[in-house]
């Protein structure tokens, strides 16, 4: 096939309009095809692991999301001066943005993604469910219009019965989705919803639908190509997930009769062509007593994709990139067939506490990726390298091939007590329990397994903290900027000389011992309430003077892209509030102070 082989006569320079892991990703496929590679990076990611492997860098500014990443502008601007000729967005930010994508392609710049018109049909939750239905593939009970209040939300659970998931209509991957329980929880859980979603995606939207539960999330990744031909590539189970976000996916979906799946990946087809689609994009369905539903369709390349590339073979990336180039798919349906089992897990920065998931920022300062046969990890950090409050806690993910699932599944058990993570907390223990219980080996786990039925009391992940300096390196690289764009020098100085501007050494880094964990400030009954972790106040939900209880949640923190309550650990009057909305507070702050 001469696919990748003629997608280099017409991509010659790619700009990743995105950070971590997904960046990496794209950068390392167009190194193979020798395509030229952009990197763009806020103030925080300067030293970021997809920076260093681009063969250049531009700096967008800012620290957050909203200042950088999400900052057309900016990002057209770098298109202008680097000269690149075709824009990935990865995964998350722009990637399901209909706007963006016209920007793109209006600026003369091959979009690696759908049509801007795919997007706005599929990307909006909301028409994509009537596109569904108009293709005769039948979605989850639930509204086609945007709320307007909660008031909509109580009278659709009431009807319908509860729970009542809301969710964003431009979003994804758990962003922005609320399940209400009853209708006095309706108007707190939209405005949740709607914040996250506006932090997200940059836009608020939500719709609702009746909340299965027990399912099963079961995805189908199709390609389209721009000839009128689509296929589908097997199919994906998620359904491992905590707070509507995924912990381990495996490829294909198990337990499930082999017909049924192909009528999945048939009505996956269906959907995306009947909207015009191009290039690659996933079909969630929601699997549950035999049957299945539409859920949403995800207008982007999945963070779990390399399950299905060990699967099938195929490099999603390069595909990619070919479909954008003009190319045919160049295979069929009756081409693809898979071979053996996939399982990936997400090695996000995150203790499990006990199932309480809190956000784990810091800087990594041991990693060991484990290897072997059949075991990929694809990361977006290093050792050395820091993992922010501000973007998604993703560090890496651990993909392993298997002959059939017991025997992948074995092999991702070796594979994770193999691997070290040092510094944040991690969901590795979390995701070794997974793997080892009886429910997941048998396939009776569901969407809502972990939150309601696996028991993780004790499991954790302690921080480690970062070592002290070590010996100074007489070669140092320095990293300067012109006129915004990225360079790297080397400097060899007398090793105890300082140099203006250089970065500072790195220090020596022994293991170090275990212990540690998240700060709570005050113990239990102290009346001084502090946050466990380093995050944005979003909300403070008392006054001085209010009388709260046992577990009342008092404020709102945003951290690494997730929204926490902060809760009371004694009853009684609230004496101090020292936060307010916007706050950035660091782990063991004081937020709020309890009298009797």
């Amino acid at each position: 096939m001469s696919t990748l082989t003629e997608c280099l006569l017409v991509l010659t320079k790619v700009l990743i309009a995105n950070r971590g892991e997904i960046a990496v990703r794209v950068i390392r496929t167009c190194r193979e095809l020798g395509i030229a590679t952009v990197a763009v990076y806020s103030d925080l990611d300067r030293d970021a692991l997809h920076v260093r492997l681009a063969d250049e860098a531009y700096s967008l500014g800012g620290q957050t999301a909203a200042e950088s990443y999400l900052d057309t502008a900016k990002i057209l601007d770098v298109l202008a001066r680097s000269g690149a000729d075709a824009l990935h967005p990865g995964y998350g930010f722009f990637s399901e943005n209909a706007d963006f994508a016209r920007a793109i392609t209006e600026a003369g710049v091959t979009w690696i993604g759908p049509p801007p018109e795919a997007i706005e049909v599929m990307g909006d939750k909301i028409s994509s469910r009537l596109a569904a239905q108009r293709a005769q593939v039948a979605g989850v009970p639930g509204t086609t219009e945007v709320l307007q209040s909660a008031d909509e939300v109580i009278a659709f659970g009431n009807e319908n019965g509860w729970p009542v998931a809301i969710k964003a209509a431009y979003g994804g991957g758990g962003r922005g989705m609320r399940v209400v329980h009853n209708a006095a929880d309706a108007p707190a859980a939209l405005e949740s919803a709607q914040r996250e979603a506006e932090k997200a995606f940059g836009r608020s939207e939500s719709y609702m639908e009746r909340y299965l539960t027990w399912p099963r999330h079961v995805e189908v990744q199709v390609f389209c190509d721009s000839h009128g031909h689509g296929v589908y590539l097997g199919t994906r189970d998620c359904s491992a997930q905590r707070r509507h976000q995924k912990l381990i996916e495996e490829a294909p979906a198990p337990g499930i009769p082999a017909e049924t799946l192909a009528a999945m990946g048939e009505a996956a087809v269906k959907v995306a062509l009947a909207c015009g689609y191009v290039n690659a994009g996933t079909v969630e369905f929601i699997y549950q007593e035999g049957d299945f539903f539409f859920l949403e369709m995800n207008t982007r390349l999945q963070v779990e994709h390399p399950a299905t590339e060990l699967v099938f073979g195929r490099d999603l990336v390069a595909l990619q990139l070919a479909i954008a180039a003009g190319e045919p798919l160049g295979f069929t349906q009756d081409d693809i067939a898979p071979n053996g089992h996939a399982i990936e897990v997400r090695i996000n920065a995150e203790d499990p506490a006990g199932g309480k998931f809190l956000p784990s920022p810091g800087t990594i300062t041991r990693f060991y990726r484990p290897d072997g046969f059949g075991v990929r990890v694809d990361a977006g950090y290093d050792e050395g390298d820091t993992v922010s409050q501000f973007y998604d806690n993703l560090i890496a993910k651990l993909i392993v091939w298997g002959y059939d699932r017991e025997d992948a599944r074995r092999r991702t058990l070796r594979a994770l007590k193999e691997m070290i993570v040092e510094g944040p907390a991690t969901t590795i223990p979390a995701d070794i329990a997974i793997l080892e219980h009886p429910d997941f080996i048998a396939v009776e786990h569901s969407t809502n397994w972990v939150e309601q039925k696996l028991d993780l009391t004790g499991v954790s992940a302690p921080t480690t903290p970062a070592p002290a300096d070590g010996e100074h390196r007489v070669q140092r690289d320095v990293d300067v900027e012109v006129n915004g764009r990225r360079y790297s020098v080397k400097l060899w100085v007398p090793e105890v000389a300082a140099v203006a501007g250089a970065a500072a050494p790195k220090a020596a880094r022994p293991r170090p011992n275990a212990g540690g964990g998240h700060g709570h400030g005050g113990g239990a009954g102290s009346g001084q309430v502090a946050v466990p972790m380093q995050g944005t106040i979003v909300k403070v939900l008392v006054a001085v003077g209010d009388e709260v209880e046992v577990g009342q949640a008092v404020c709102v923190l945003e951290a690494m892209k997730m929204e926490n309550n902060i809760t009371a650990e004694t009853a009684g009057k609230v004496t101090e509030v020292k936060v307010n909305p916007g706050d950035a507070v660091g782990a063991g702050d004081v937020v709020v102070v309890i009298g009797d």
